[in-house]
């Protein structure tokens, strides 16, 4: 079945729901030595706007979220480190349609797997490190399309039709990792200022929805500078300033790319804020 039939008696011009009952609940347990072991459960409701390119109204996507993890405060140390699993289902999950281009269609049900690690430590007083990793496994679930895959070089589609049941959603990265450090050097080497430093790892993600090709994972560097007024005169606290660079090295690199075009990255940047808190 392509994607036009299915869009075809998947929806109508009838007016989809606006509204429903949602509701989510959780238990964490606290143990002594400062490990927390924790379970959530949610459902979700978000009504969609948009329409196929008959017209016809999507049906609002509707999910569901389970999530187990654990979370561990080292005894009398400011550090943080949190582990944990997920898995969402989703129906009537929008995907761009492969045959009318700048349409979307209904992709039937999604589901999204994997699990999360993190770590936030105040090593030292003046010595701060925030880490994370993520790996995400989102596939068709349920879905009655299928569609050709897409050669690169020629633009043209090959073989026969292929069902995306069970194919990666595209546009999403199954592998995510970054860290930042920042550090406020000693007074009597400069005092009030401080530097920081990150990386950020993307994986390679599908450009369709029958997995024809990825694009290319990337890794980007940011560094930065700061300065706190207040230790010059107490009068100035609250007065902070700070000075950044995002993609350091001015790396070439494609965010992701659909049967047709692709996205390119932001270059290097330089930005600077002056903010004020009291």
């Amino acid at each position: 079945m392509s994607s036009e039939d299915l869009v075809s008696k998947s929806t109508n011009n009838n007016p989809q729901p606006q509204h429903a009952f949602t509701w989510r609940s959780g238990i964490i347990y606290n143990l002594k030595f400062g490990l927390s072991p924790y379970f959530s459960y949610s459902t979700s409701f978000i009504p969609q706007t948009s329409t196929d390119y008959l017209g016809n109204p999507f049906s609002p996507l509707t999910g569901k979220q389970l999530e187990v993890g654990l979370k561990y405060k080292i005894p009398n140390k400011d550090i943080l480190l949190t582990a944990s699993a997920f898995r969402v289902d989703e129906n009537h999950y929008q995907i761009n349609d492969l045959v009318h281009t700048g349409y979307s269609t209904d992709g039937g049900r999604v589901r999204s797997q994997g699990f999360e690690l993190s770590a936030n430590a105040n090593v030292t007083k003046d010595f701060r490190v925030v880490a994370s990793y993520s790996y995400t496994d989102i596939r068709f679930a349920n879905s009655n399309v299928t569609a050709q895959r897409l050669n690169p070089y020629t633009s043209e589609n090959y073989g026969s039709y292929i069902s995306e049941k069970g194919m990666s959603v595209p546009q999403v990265p199954r592998n995510m990792f970054s860290i930042f450090t920042d550090y406020t050097l000693p007074r009597n080497i400069a005092k009030g200022f401080g530097l920081n430093w990150g990386m950020r790892y993307v994986g390679s993600t599908y450009i369709d929805n029958v997995e024809s090709f990825k694009t290319k994972p990337y890794v980007l560097f940011d560094i930065g500078a700061h300065y706190d007024f207040s230790q010059v005169s107490p009068m100035l606290k609250g007065l902070k300033a700070q000075l950044a660079i995002s993609n350091l090295t001015n790396k070439y690199y494609v965010t992701s790319c659909q049967t047709n075009v692709c996205y390119l990255g932001q270059g290097r940047r330089f930005y600077g804020n002056l903010t004020y808190n009291w």
